[in-house]
């Protein structure tokens, strides 16, 4: 059980995790400064950095949060026994969906480069803050126990190349098509990606 401590702790840690995204989403990413944050959610400037040591790990937990919801839903269907291939093409829609709705193309662009920061701590803070791969894994390990994947590759290796094609999709999306959806992008990249992890009969 939580001592008063750590539940005003995780209470500070919310408060400024919901003030950064408003103001995100209200004024802009790069126009938001932990400042700004701080005194929005008033606690002092070092306060903040007690809890986040750069702003963009905010959005690490604003998306890992939104990962969790599409991941129980998936989870959720696997286990009252849809098709898993269903099951990640649902998760894909979802997980496009909520990035579409709770991000929009400014935030999930900065959340999907500290995915490939070239500070290798914080790349490695992103993966183990979004462990989308292993989401993937899960929900093609029944078809690994069916026969019905490639055996020349790792589990971990294809959804590794299925969380990659996920990542790569953002990015085009992002910053080269305004003009289609999200969902779509992901799509074609997911169709792709699929009929190079199945079996061929």
């Amino acid at each position: 059980m939580q001592g008063l401590r750590e539940r005003q702790k995780q209470r500070r840690r919310e408060r400024i995790l919901r003030t950064a995204v408003e103001l995100f989403k209200e004024r802009g990413f790069q126009q938001t400064t932990a400042v700004d944050i701080a005194k929005a959610s008033h606690v002092s400037r070092g306060t903040f950095f007690n809890y986040y040591p750069y702003k963009e790990a905010v959005l690490l937990d604003y998306g890992a949060e939104l990962l969790e919801l599409a991941w129980s839903e998936a989870k959720a269907a696997l286990e009252n026994g849809v098709p898993p291939v269903e099951v990640l093409e649902a998760f894909w829609n979802r997980l496009a969906e909520l990035s579409e709705q709770e991000l929009g193309r400014e935030l999930l662009s900065h959340l999907a480069y500290e995915l490939v920061n070239p500070d290798p701590e914080r790349a490695h803070a992103a993966y183990e803050a979004l462990p989308l791969a292993q989401f993937v894994a899960e929900i093609l390990r029944p078809l690994a126990r069916a026969g019905r994947l490639r055996t020349d590759l790792s589990l971990d290796r294809m959804a590794n190349s299925i969380a990659d094609a996920f990542l790569l999709a953002v990015l085009r999306w992002a910053g080269h098509t305004p003009d289609r959806s999200l969902a779509g992008e992901l799509q074609k990249f997911l169709t792709i990606v699929l009929e190079g992890v199945l079996a061929r009969p």
